[in-house]
Formats: C-alpha cells, sequence, structure tokens
C-alpha cells in the first residue's frame, strides 16, 4: 500500500469509498436511514471533484484507491473513509500519519474532526480526545458523532 496526494481521476473511486463506507462500514452503528440522511446518493465524480476542492487529500492506493483523508487549512479533518473491505489493514493508519505530518508541516498546532460512532474508536487509539457529543440533524434524522480534537505534537 502506497499514500499518495489525491489526483482528479480519483475521484470517482472516493465517491464510491465514501458512499460504501457510510452504507456498508457504519452499518451496525446507525440506522438504514440515518446512513440513507448522510449519504442519499453515490456522489457523481464531477460532485466530488468539487467537495475536495481546497482540501488536502491523500489516498491509499492498493494500487486501486481503498481510503482517503482530506484536510483543511484550518486543521479541520473533513473526511476520513476506508473502503469497508480494507478497513483494519493499516490504510487509516497510514493515512492518519500522512495528515499529521502534513498537518505538522503546516505548523498547526492541532486538529479537529467529526468523528462518526464507528471511527471514534480509531481515533481515540490515535491520540485523539473527544470535546463533546452531538447530534447533527441531516434529512430528518439525528445522527451522532463525536467533535474531537488532537494535539500534532503529541
Amino acid at each position: 500500500m502506497i499514500i499518495r496526494p489525491y489526483q482528479p481521476e480519483d475521484a470517482s473511486a472516493l465517491a464510491q469509498i465514501f458512499y460504501d463506507a457510510v452504507h456498508i462500514g457504519t452499518a451496525s452503528h446507525y440506522t438504514a436511514a440515518q446512513r440513507r440522511a448522510w449519504a442519499p446518493l453515490r456522489p457523481s465524480a464531477e460532485v466530488w471533484t468539487a467537495r475536495l476542492q481546497g482540501l488536502t487529500t491523500f489516498v491509499a492506493a492498493t494500487p486501486e484507491p481503498a481510503g482517503f483523508m482530506s484536510l483543511r487549512n484550518d486543521g479541520y479533518l473533513d473526511l476520513a473513509f476506508v473502503a469497508p473491505d480494507q478497513q483494519g489493514r493499516g490504510a487509516g493508519s497510514a493515512l492518519h500519519a500522512a495528515i499529521l505530518a502534513h498537518a505538522r508541516a503546516l505548523n498547526l498546532p492541532s486538529l479537529t474532526v467529526e468523528a462518526s460512532l464507528a471511527a471514534h474508536r480509531f481515533f481515540l487509539h490515535h491520540g485523539w480526545q473527544d470535546l463533546a457529543r452531538q447530534s447533527i440533524a441531516r434529512h430528518g434524522e439525528q445522527i451522532e458523532n463525536f467533535r474531537m480534537q488532537r494535539f500534532t505534537l503529541q
């Protein structure tokens, strides 16, 4: 597995990873209605290209994309998804290391994320701390997650 910067031709594969991670990867944590509210449709490559605009995105490739993480310049980890069949194989940890190295290069003192119930334990394992449990309204459903923070020099 290699970790590399996002390339525009990755957009379709990353949109599929996002959709599958929401609908399959979080199935034991969220109801079908909550998952549909979170990701009602698989985003098109064009929509996903626009979604990733302005973010620094790293891709785990095996050689096909297996996961990705995207960071805003203000230290907000906006997206963090691994294909369900690749979870537990090191893609998430490798992507996290790349994001953390990038944040340190930008001299960001800390990072924040809104971690799903499914991702919460992963982030705790990687040195993140809970700030608050919250409930987000989306398409008529309440979706719980955790606001978390990690200091980059830990």
